[in-house]
């Protein structure tokens, strides 16, 4: 595969549970960013067409997004995976990541994200921020996640973004995905200055595509944090979850929607910080 650096970025609809727009890993040149669950690692090895990946470069550890490294370190032995330093432990040891998940998808989690196999320390490469790694600048973009970090790609000019630019799927708004533990709206909104600061000429967003009107979906993004904010703040989990499903009431992607971010979880989040933040006051 050619090198990162100046490579096209190319998206994979990784087809999580056999739909489409739910998921997609990102291909730029012999970087893999955000390979996705191990459930959908078929589709991600037939995209590769035999070809080996040298690095993955995980925006944030969620199954969703990082879920495949193990199983990926276990089929190429030179993979080398980049993951900002509080997410790192987990990948080494996922223990504590899988009984977290597990509280939240229960029996589900076999069927949504295959087997989470370790990767071998060795083969992490811990970041912090402010790097520069073939082509790439690393951010740390807290906010949806404390050890998430985003990507430019200098030579496309496509800020690789995780969840910290929303979920926004072909022609729909863009939502604020909030599950638990971490979310924190203030660290949030530092880290939509940061992105904006950049200026990237297009967004690229595992939820799902890319899109070019980046300081829009920006923009988009920071009203909807404050209103789903005043929305868990003032409603029930029931309300909640009742008040995102009429946003996307009648569009055509409502069902990938629901599926890259469940509201119930959304709000799950959001009371946790609402929650800790009144404890702390």
């Amino acid at each position: 595969m050619a090198s990162a650096a100046g490579a096209e970025p190319r998206l994979v609809d990784l087809l999580h549970l056999g739909r489409e727009h739910v998921i997609g890993a990102w291909l730029v040149g012999d970087v893999i960013v955000d390979p996705g669950p191990a459930s959908c690692l078929p589709q991600l090895l037939d995209a590769l067409q035999g070809r080996v990946p040298r690095a993955l470069a995980l925006t944030h550890i969620h199954l969703d997004h990082a879920g495949a490294s193990g199983s990926l370190a276990a089929m190429f032995e030179d993979l080398e995976i980049w993951v900002h330093e509080r997410g790192a432990p987990h990948m080494s040891d996922p223990s504590r990541l899988l009984a977290s998940a597990s509280r939240l998808y229960g029996a589900d989690m076999a069927r949504l994200w295959g087997e989470v196999l370790p990767v071998p320390a060795e083969r992490l490469r811990v970041l912090r921020g402010g790097e520069e790694i073939d082509g790439f600048e690393v951010a740390y973009t807290p906010g949806h996640a404390w050890h998430h970090v985003s990507y430019m790609h200098h030579a496309s000019g496509w800020a690789f973004t995780g969840d910290v630019a929303g979920v926004r799927i072909a022609s729909g708004p863009t939502i604020a995905p909030t599950p638990p533990p971490d979310i924190d709206p203030p660290a949030w909104l530092r880290s939509l200055e940061l992105l904006e600061a950049w200026r990237p000429r297009a967004l690229a967003v595992t939820h799902f595509g890319y899109y070019e009107d980046a300081l829009a979906q920006l923009r988009e993004l920071r009203a909807e944090l404050a209103r789903v904010e005043s929305l868990a703040g003032s409603l029930e989990r029931e309300q909640f979850t009742l008040a995102l499903r009429a946003r996307l009431a009648g569009g055509s992607e409502a069902a990938a929607y629901e599926q890259a971010m469940q509201p119930g979880q959304s709000y799950l989040g959001l009371r946790r910080y609402l929650e800790r933040s009144a404890t702390s006051a």
